[in-house]
């Protein structure tokens, strides 16, 4: 497959890239030629490596955000929202989990996420639609898990990174929760922080990254990690979080980073791409020979900036969503010349917004199971029909 005259969403000259199998194969400023091969051609698109979101909970993406008022630190918002919401919480649960992780990578998917670092209890999806990235020890947090200083310092588990939420509050109680994890930290583990907002720069070179989700910081404690002071200790990941705290749209939340300036363009979109490929060691998040094809294309809405038309992007006009050299989703437009690379395939065709979208499997059959057993969900997208092309 080569994709034709697509610009870089970081800045440079339009290019084409050929992709063989997994991977990208070849990326050039001339053109390519195609052997033979399905080639598509894009006129004023940008391209970008596929979106790394390096914290959600694949398994609770279909909750509505709960809560309703600013808490001191996640323990509060948890003990209100399970007395308050026991009944919206238990009509979620009620849904069986392999149904909720999967409409959790849908969710991701649309946005043009191809890498999920899920975190908490693992999860086993046979020819997942995106790479979920588990190669890590999972820790809740301090105060939620139990004998997390015996598992911090598990011996067998040393190489892998510890990922915990830490500092998610604006008290003393986070602060010092930061604290008593540097100090257990006994193995001198590598840990990555989410949340981390009550974190200071002197904590933070104990941490080999932080993962940022400002939208739920501000959902829950109106206020985010101190980053633009944090971020010269530690690498900074950027999460969405599940939908308990934020919505569904993972360009909402990057825009509202981008607001916030406590990062340069450059760092907030290498945040979501090379800088966390290389945290967890991934061979993704740069476009580049030997990559792995996770690659999204979109129609760009060009400002004066360098970084205008990445932030500028939304669900509606990504054009195409590659993950491991395979198509997983693709406008509406693009069937006509897609349709015999694809022929067979399961596709479901589903309205975003304002726009048509082709995405792999049968999301329809995944919403009315859903839906049997919630009936009241609301989904982001609406079904229209399921087809082998």
């Amino acid at each position: 497959m080569i994709l034709r005259n697509v610009k870089p969403a970081d800045g440079g000259r339009a290019v084409d890239i050929k992709i063989e199998g997994e991977k990208i194969d070849q990326v050039s400023l001339s053109m390519i030629n195609a052997d033979d091969q399905l080639s598509l051609y894009f006129e004023n698109s940008i391209i970008l490596p596929g979106l790394i979101n390096s914290h959600d909970h694949l398994d609770f993406d279909l909750f509505p955000q709960l809560g309703n008022h600013i808490y001191n630190n996640y323990i509060e918002w948890g003990a209100h929202i399970h007395q308050e919401f026991k009944a919206e919480i238990a009509a979620v649960l009620n849904i069986p989990r392999h149904q909720r992780i999967l409409w959790g990578i849908y969710k991701n998917l649309l946005c043009g996420v191809t890498t999920v670092v899920n975190h908490g209890q693992q999860v086993h999806v046979d020819n997942a639609l995106i790479n979920i990235f588990e190669e890590t020890h999972d820790l809740h947090s301090a105060a939620l898990e139990k004998f997390w200083k015996l598992r911090l310092n598990n011996p067998l588990k040393r190489k892998l990174p510890v990922v915990i939420h830490t500092g998610e509050g604006t008290d003393e109680l986070a602060t010092r929760e930061i604290d008593e994890l540097i100090s257990w930290n006994k193995l001198g583990r590598a840990l990555v922080g989410v949340h981390a907002v009550a974190m200071s720069k002197e904590q933070a070179p104990y941490f080999k990254a932080i993962v940022w989700c400002p939208e739920s910081n501000f959902y829950l404690l109106n206020k985010t990690a101190d980053i633009h002071k944090l971020k010269a200790f530690a690498d900074i990941l950027f999460g969405s979080d599940s939908t308990l705290t934020g919505n569904w749209n993972m360009w909402d939340h990057v825009s509202m980073a981008r607001s916030i300036g406590m990062l340069t363009d450059e760092e907030l979109y290498q945040s979501l791409n090379k800088t966390a490929a290389k945290t967890w060691a991934i061979n993704t998040g740069e476009i580049a020979a030997s990559r792995q094809a996770d690659l999204v294309i979109a129609k760009a809405n060009h400002g004066a900036g360098r970084y205008d038309a990445f932030f500028a992007t939304r669900p509606t006009n990504i054009q195409i969503v590659i993950q491991k050299g395979n198509i997983r989703l693709f406008d509406q437009e693009l069937l006509p010349v897609l349709a015999g690379a694809l022929k067979g395939k399961s596709f479901s065709l589903i309205k975003v917004g304002e726009s048509y979208k082709y995405v792999e499997g049968n999301i329809g059959e995944l919403m009315a199971s859903i839906q049997s057993y919630l009936p009241g969900v609301v989904f982001p997208v609406t079904f229209i029909q399921h087809q082998i092309i």
